[in-house]
């Protein structure tokens, strides 16, 4: 079974480390990263920039919108994912718990499916 873990995190939170502090993290993400790749579980991951620098486009009546980031309704962003390869729910879980990001962020785990069921 297929299993993302999405990076929930506050938005602005980033700012609030030093440079040092938010490499030291995201060091911590790369080798959570490389020991999902040794066990076999891990099928893809990256990291998304901040909400600042994105874009949101819908369409209507044939009529298409774009809205700039930072979007100021949001209270979080999507900041990262992971994609896996596991047998059950119960293991994507434990994996969420032993992400890093845990600590900072909330870690929500979707399993891949029809977005009809």
């Amino acid at each position: 079974m297929s299993y993302m873990l999405l990076i929930v995190e506050p938005v602005g939170q980033r700012r609030e480390h030093s440079d040092d502090e938010g490499r030291g993290l995201y060091d911590s993400m790369l080798q959570f990263a490389d020991g999902l790749k040794a066990r076999g579980v891990l099928l893809a991951a990256q990291s998304l920039r901040s909400d600042e620098v994105a874009v949101r486009v819908s369409e209507r009546g044939g009529r298409r919108t774009l809205v700039d980031g930072p979007f100021a309704e949001a209270k979080e962003m999507v900041g990262g994912f992971f994609l896996l390869d596991v047998p059950t729910r119960a293991q994507a879980v434990e994996i969420a718990a032993e992400c890093p990001a845990a600590r900072w962020a909330t870690v929500e785990v979707r399993e891949l499916g029809p977005c009809f069921t």
